[in-house]
């Protein structure tokens, strides 16, 4: 079977920009992953409205991505704070590649990055590889054979 000829309605990518592929969210994924926890915290340093953003959180909680932990200001209502899961946490991967790339290819990055990540051990910049299973890293797409995998279906 080829490529063309398999059904995406179960591909994972397509599965997964259902949960986050809105730029939002992932704005939001982005905060989360730099210490931001709280709905005000969000809307400030995002700059969006509050019903897009409590839309966003909300379905991004219900898809386990975020958990909510709730904290009371002294004199103030309870509210909650916004905690990547371990789930959410597998996709900072995608947030740190995501990064790699735009400051590749947009912008002016003349200043040096916005967000500048560096390994605690060795303060060594961090960037994304993909790499197989037997440890062989920084492979490119020629290294790498795509094909239907055993879940594909013929497309109807």
């Amino acid at each position: 079977m080829e490529w063309l000829e398999a059904s995406t309605e179960n591909c994972p990518v397509q599965l997964t920009l259902d949960l986050v592929g809105e730029k939002w969210t992932l704005l939001i994924l982005r905060d989360a992953s730099n210490g931001i926890r709280r709905f005000d915290e969000f809307r400030r340093h995002i700059g969006l409205s509050e019903a897009v953003l409590s839309d966003r959180l909300r379905k991004l909680t219900a898809a386990g991505i975020l958990k909510t932990i709730q904290y009371q200001e002294p004199g103030s209502r309870s509210r909650n704070e916004y905690r990547l899961t371990r789930k959410g946490w597998d996709l900072w991967p995608v947030l740190v590649a995501l990064k790699q790339w735009g400051e590749a290819y947009t912008g002016d990055d003349q200043e040096g990055p916005v967000l500048d990540l560096r390994h605690d051990t060795c303060e060594a910049p961090v960037r994304v590889m993909v790499q197989c299973e037997r440890g062989h890293t920084s492979l490119s797409p020629s290294d790498v054979s795509a094909r239907p995998g055993p879940a594909a279906r013929l497309r109807s």
